[in-house]
């Protein structure tokens, strides 16, 4: 991987704590259920961004009460963590991210959350990899947003006006992009685990309504 544009990964991600995490599948199968199910989720991405071997910091969602900021917290051994902004929208505590990635010295600078059980570290250095050629690289999920989001200077535009959580949000980054003329790479499109039916399709059997 070149050091030219020294490669930075941001996290989103939140405290595995009952009842605040993965709310939509914890109506279908239980908070305390949906709890497991996140950690298990957490360990997952703990484990690909661990491999991937690049710089990375870990952006929790609320800080956790008492936490002691110069130290890593137990799901995410070896890495920096801090608060995302508390107000705002999606798209401006990931712009906020990526901005200060780029400042710090970050030429490459890839997002993601923790909802993909699929996404490997090969993912991510691939994700990496691309932004030596391209201008953006997009990890698409199959309910229509993505799972990863990469590029190598802030472009604003593909974080605002956006339906956060719905079918719509890769579609209309996609046409924030080709509307800027920037250079866009595609990784495979993988699963996310959001809703009860998504975690029933992760399993490999079929759930309400049937499966994939």
């Amino acid at each position: 991987m070149s050091t030219a544009l020294p490669p930075h990964l941001i996290v989103f991600a939140r405290e595995p704590e009952l009842g605040r995490v993965k709310t939509r599948l914890a109506a279908g199968i239980g908070a305390e259920a949906a709890l497991a199910v996140y950690r298990e989720l957490l360990a997952l991405s703990a484990a690909a961004v661990t491999a991937a071997q690049v710089p990375a910091t870990i952006w929790l969602a609320e800080a956790p009460a008492g936490a002691d900021p110069t130290q890593p917290r137990p799901e995410w051994p070896g890495f920096p963590w801090r608060e995302q902004p508390a107000a705002g929208t999606l798209g401006e505590r990931m712009s906020q991210a990526f901005r200060e990635a780029l400042a710090a010295g970050a030429g490459r600078v890839v997002i993601m959350g923790t909802d993909c059980p699929g996404l490997s570290a090969d993912l991510l250095r691939r994700a990496f990899d691309q932004l030596l050629h391209h201008d953006v690289v997009v990890g698409p999920a199959d309910d229509g947003g993505y799972y990863l989001l990469g590029m190598n200077a802030l472009h604003p535009d593909l974080f605002a006006n956006k339906a956060w959580s719905t079918a719509s949000v890769l579609p209309d980054t996609l046409a924030d992009a080709a509307r800027l003329g920037l250079r866009v790479a595609h990784l495979p499109t993988l699963h996310d685990v959001d809703s009860a039916q998504d975690l029933a399709t992760w399993r490999g059997h079929s759930g309400p309504g049937g499966g994939h």
